[in-house]
């Protein structure tokens, strides 16, 4: 009798251990997704776009003003050389703006030159030997020697029209006795009895006082 009952559980666990592994190997079809596009995860598609292309920048070119001699193309800051840093600093303005380069290395060249009285070289100059030669180096016009001459030659314009190289007169002895050449952002250089060849700011009470006029020569 033990053995019968024996042998009657033996078949039934037999029976229960199969329909288990029949259950467990059950293989459940996979949603096919229609497109080529692998699924991942329930729900989660990654498309593929094609192979990974690379950005290219083309760089981009500013022109500066083309009526002014000397203007080169206007660099990005990031290539901006230290001279324009310097003189934008000095004439405290945007490095961008600073894009005659022609201008700029003239400036570096002269600039400090002490003043002398009749002097037209690098050895000490005066203000209107100054700005005659820096017109001839810089925008290629040939200006005479004196204050007085420059002034009577150029295009009169209003102080609100000045633009970069017109030139900028000033009395300091009761006529005009002084000139100087405009940069920009009311600065010019001129070559001063005190400082040499130097870059001053046009709203400067000395200055501001003696400026009588402007003229245009280009």
């Amino acid at each position: 009798m033990k053995n019968f009952i024996y042998l009657i559980c033996i078949s039934i666990l037999g029976t229960s251990c199969a329909s288990t592994r029949n259950s467990s190997a059950v293989r459940h079809p996979r949603k096919v997704n229609s497109s080529s596009d692998p699924a991942f995860l329930d729900n989660i598609i990654i498309r593929s776009s094609g192979p990974a292309r690379p950005e290219i920048h083309k760089p981009v070119e500013m022109k500066g003003n083309s009526e002014v001699p000397g203007t080169a193309f206007s660099p990005r800051i990031e290539n901006c050389s230290a001279l324009q840093f310097k003189y934008a600093i000095i004439m405290e303005d945007e490095v961008e703006h600073i894009t005659n380069e022609r201008l700029i290395s003239f400036l570096e060249e002269w600039y400090g030159i002490p003043y002398k009285y009749g002097g037209g070289t690098r050895m000490g100059i005066d203000c209107s030997a100054f700005s005659s030669v820096m017109m001839g180096s810089v925008y290629d016009l040939n200006v005479p020697r004196t204050c007085r001459e420059q002034y009577q030659i150029g295009k009169k314009i209003k102080k609100s029209q000045l633009s970069q190289g017109d030139l900028v007169f000033f009395n300091t002895t009761g006529r005009v006795s002084h000139v100087g050449v405009f940069l920009g952002n009311n600065k010019f250089v001129h070559a001063s009895t005190s400082n040499g060849v130097m870059i001053s700011d046009m709203e400067e009470a000395y200055f501001k006082r003696r400026y009588i006029g402007a003229a245009r020569i280009r």
